[in-house]
């Protein structure tokens, strides 16, 4: 006959193990709305998540809400499009160490009747500068995701502040990508926005490409391991094996072969 300590002891094993069997390993992946409404992570998750186990969480937001919900601790991974602030996530300590994932590219799309006459040549500074002279509606998130630093460093280009006439001929959506296209579309609007949401996006309406091709429309995405020193609860071992996944052969192959209408949405470069 077992003694009763030691059944006791065999009964709280057991539910040891039974707890662990139950808690399945995860992480939070802070990422954007592009990667998101693209449809890129829904695509490659799977293969990792079933490589390794671990369930991986994402919350799409602008860049700027990521990285403000990394600073928090509310994340183990950061995955945006903003390099200048990426980096400067890392230099103030909050990121261990950043690496390029890929790329894509933004484009300038607006009705086809071009009221604004843009579509001259891939020059997004004469572009918009054409825009603010004839004052032609344009619709920016106006959210600080990457999409809305990158449309700000072009009108910084240009030499315009555009949020002077912001409720006029400016429009400030204060909203993700694809609901800033429907507004745009909506209104008969220019509007920046990223290569993989507008192939995904479905209610364009009378919008178009008007202006692709300029260099200074590269966009470059990046994954960061927030730091555990700084937020002891980050989960570091599993979201730096997402990050050596992603950024290592099977992910970039995954990256590489998603495509929507036979057009490859991202362009992997980690190496």
């Amino acid at each position: 006959m077992i003694p009763e300590f030691i059944r006791a002891s065999i009964f709280a094993l057991g539910l040891t193990a039974t707890a662990g069997m139950a808690e399945e390993p995860f992480i939070i992946v802070q990422s954007t709305t592009s990667t998101q409404n693209s449809g890129l992570l829904d695509y490659i998750l799977p293969g990792f998540e079933a490589e390794t186990g671990i369930d991986v969480r994402v919350v799409a937001v602008g860049t700027g809400q990521a990285i403000r919900n990394a600073i928090n601790g509310d994340g183990d991974v950061l995955l945006v499009h903003s390099k200048p602030a990426e980096e400067q996530f890392v230099t103030d300590g909050w990121g261990v160490e950043r690496f390029d994932v890929m790329y894509n590219d933004f484009v300038l799309v607006g009705p086809k009747s071009d009221p604004a006459k843009v579509k001259v040549d891939a020059d997004i500074v004469a572009a918009l500068a054409a825009v603010a002279s004839s004052q032609a509606p344009f619709v920016s998130r106006g959210d600080d995701s990457g999409t809305h630093k990158a449309e700000m460093r072009h009108w910084e280009a240009v030499g315009v502040d555009p949020t002077e006439a912001s409720g006029t001929w400016y429009r400030e959506a204060g909203a993700g990508m694809g609901a800033s296209l429907n507004v745009a579309s909506g209104m008969g609007a220019y509007i920046l926005t990223d290569r993989a949401t507008w192939l995904s996006f479905g209610n364009r309406g009378d919008l178009e490409i008007l202006v692709e091709g300029d260099p200074r429309l590269f966009n470059q995405y990046g994954v960061t391991l927030v730091n555990p020193e700084k937020h002891p609860g980050v989960r570091a071992a599993a979201g730096q094996r997402f990050i050596d996944w992603l950024i290592g052969p099977d992910g970039q192959a995954g990256i590489e072969s998603y495509e929507l209408d036979g057009q490859q949405m991202f362009f992997p470069n980690a190496n």
